[in-house]
């Protein structure tokens, strides 16, 4: 909800902050909502996402190589 006041309505952390504390919507410890608290969730947001991104995607073909095998016999 947070994220999408912030991307699609283009809101910044206080008028985000005063638009939940008007709803009566608390924080997950039941306080009021904050500039810095909206900060730290689109933070937190923001690194979660891109260190999804940063995650190595890049896979690798498979490589054969021959090898020689002998077979020694003892009498």
């Amino acid at each position: 909800m947070i994220r999408l006041l912030h991307e699609q309505d283009g809101l910044g952390y206080r008028k985000i902050s005063y638009k939940l504390n008007s709803w009566g919507i608390k924080t997950q410890r039941g306080k009021s909502w904050s500039n810095g608290s909206v900060h730290s969730v689109l933070k937190r947001k923001f690194q979660r996402d891109s260190q999804y991104l940063n995650q190595r995607t890049t896979l690798y073909p498979d490589q054969l190589s021959l090898f020689k095998l002998e077979t020694i016999t003892y009498d």
